[in-house]
């Protein structure tokens, strides 16, 4: 007995196009370009802006910013119309209308620790070494070369110095 036969697979179709289709066919496509402004926003204002302000929620084009401090409030005031064409140039397309300012918590985002310099470049030469160092390099001729490897000798004898 003989199977029946299989009609062919259509050929497969992208999974990004498929939630693309899925979105317009919803009317969410403009909601969800609009909503881009919220990953985006520490890129675009900087990391100074940033830490000062949080974006909300999107409504009907109108971007709602908390603001942690009234002067920083009145700063971004002044600063509206050229975070509004940055975002946008951003987004691809004017999809935000407006900003809306308001006074709110915004979480403070832990800066990185510092790290202290690695112990050699606390290490200063004294003078024979320096001297030493000089002695190597008097068959140079060329300033440029001369000059390189006097970087690399000091930073050379640093390191020995410091025990790395």
């Amino acid at each position: 007995m003989r199977r029946p036969r299989r009609a062919k697979l259509k050929k497969a179709a992208r999974a990004g196009d498929l939630v693309d289709k899925l979105l317009k066919g919803f009317g969410l496509d403009e909601r969800l370009h609009q909503y881009r402004a919220l990953i985006i926003w520490e890129e675009v204002v900087g990391p100074q802006i940033a830490a000062r302000t949080r974006p909300v929620r999107i409504r009907e084009g109108v971007l709602e910013v908390n603001v942690d401090q009234p002067t920083w409030m009145q700063q971004l005031q002044f600063m509206k119309p050229k975070i509004l064409k940055q975002l946008n140039a951003e987004l691809g397309k004017a999809t935000v209308k407006d900003l809306y300012l308001k006074r709110g918590k915004v979480n403070v985002r832990p800066e990185k620790p510092v790290e202290p310099p690695p112990a050699w470049r606390m290490v200063q030469l004294d003078e024979s070494e320096k001297q030493q160092v000089e002695e190597l390099l008097v068959a140079i001729e060329d300033q440029e070369l001369r000059d390189e490897m006097e970087k690399f000798l000091q930073k050379q004898m640093r390191l020995l110095k410091a025990g790395e």
